[in-house]
């Protein structure tokens, strides 16, 4: 996910909101399968700069996860992203399955 803001298409301009947004893009499409941000099981995040920006991930990642647990995490530096972006998050989540859907009964 990259840090897109829906209702204008377009990155959000400054660092901290670009890297909070990216993980909220995240967490709506976790939602939209009955998953929530306690059910990431790995996340990898991937950054331009791992020094200027992996205090902001950590931030992020401590606001929405709170005290814990915490999902396993990879934070990779890269040369490039798409569109020249600075941030990209991507989630493994476990999305519970709903066996009362089940039609085969």
């Amino acid at each position: 996910m990259r840090g897109i803001d829906p209702e204008t298409n377009t990155l959000v301009p400054d660092a901290e909101g670009r890297v909070r947004q990216a993980f909220m893009n995240m967490k709506l499409i976790a939602e939209s399968e009955g998953a929530t941000l306690r059910d990431a099981v790995r996340l990898v995040v991937y950054v331009t700069d791992m020094y200027r920006y992996r205090p902001i991930v950590n931030q992020i990642q401590e606001e929405l996860w709170g005290d814990g647990p915490y999902p396993p995490r990879t934070i990779v530096e890269v040369d490039r992203l798409n569109q020249d972006d600075i941030v990209e998050v991507e989630g493994t989540f476990y999305a519970p399955v709903d066996d009362d859907d089940d039609d085969d009964d």
